[in-house]
């Protein structure tokens, strides 16, 4: 039987900014362009897995973030409970997505060979490139690694069936997406691969990042791997809680991303 996966988007955080600091060189309507904070739950028949971890209320104070709803309350309110989840998929180690420590206490942690070896190597003397990281998230993963709970992978791999990483760079040296089939058909997560739909959409890179290059060959990649671009979720864009079904009656803030976008949404 074909696997297929619900799938979730949580939003647990929110930052207020205008359009102008969301690309590179700008914007010409430089108008209110917030964030949203999200992470993903991938909901099959066997497993369960949780795309990123985001931030906790000592992050978000230091950082200067809204923390909407803590990320454990959001993945307990579409019923998984954090104690028993057993795999953990980091798309790369950002603050806002690495963090939350000890929410999983089971889980595996799975995160690409070069995002390790780039947040613990010679480029984080550059300060502009070591802001987005923080030294606790950093050194929690090299705890779990001695732990034995972390995988490493190399580009692409099948997680589970139907369920692949894909390294793509960009953002961050060993930033990954997933891809993963759907009753819709592949959905890829892009998480900060591109943080609005306008960024992919209009070629035009988010200013944090490692590689420009790698960053606008990562659009290209997430339209080859999704079914169509309408299946490609960006990480930060509250238009994603526009688009999509809520999950729950009367929570606006998690939605279905397996199922059909809301026709006439903008």
């Amino acid at each position: 039987m074909d696997d297929l996966y619900e799938v979730y988007a949580i939003r647990y955080g929110h930052h207020d900014r205008n359009a102008a600091a969301n690309f590179i060189g700008g914007d010409p309507h430089d108008g209110p362009m917030p964030l949203d904070y999200f992470v993903w739950a991938i909901v099959g028949k066997s497993r369960t897995f949780v795309f990123d971890t985001g931030f906790d209320a000592k992050v978000a104070d230091r950082r200067q973030r809204n923390l909407l709803r803590p990320v454990g309350e959001g993945l307990k309110m579409i019923g998984i409970d954090p104690d028993k989840v057993e795999d953990v998929i980091i798309s790369h180690m950002h603050f806002d997505h690495a963090g939350n420590h000890e929410l999983f206490p089971k889980a595996r942690y799975h995160v690409q060979d070069v995002e390790m070896a780039y947040c613990t190597g010679r480029c984080m003397c550059h300060n502009y490139l070591r802001h987005p990281f923080d030294y606790e998230d950093v050194a929690s993963m090299i705890g779990k690694l001695y732990a034995g709970r972390v995988t490493f992978h190399d580009g692409v791999s099948e997680v589970a069936p139907n369920l692949t990483v894909h390294r793509v760079g960009g953002h961050s040296k060993g930033l990954q997406v997933i891809r993963v089939k759907t009753r819709r058909g592949f959905v890829v997560l892009g998480s900060d691969a591109s943080h609005f739909y306008a960024n992919f959409e209009q070629n035009r890179p988010f200013p944090v990042l490692e590689s420009a290059t790698d960053m606008l060959d990562g659009y290209a990649t997430m339209k080859k791997l999704a079914s169509t671009p309408n299946h490609i979720v960006p990480g930060h864009d509250p238009l994603v809680l526009a688009r999509y079904p809520a999950a729950l009656a009367g929570v606006n803030d998690i939605v279905r991303l397996d199922l059909d976008p809301i026709p006439g949404a903008p």
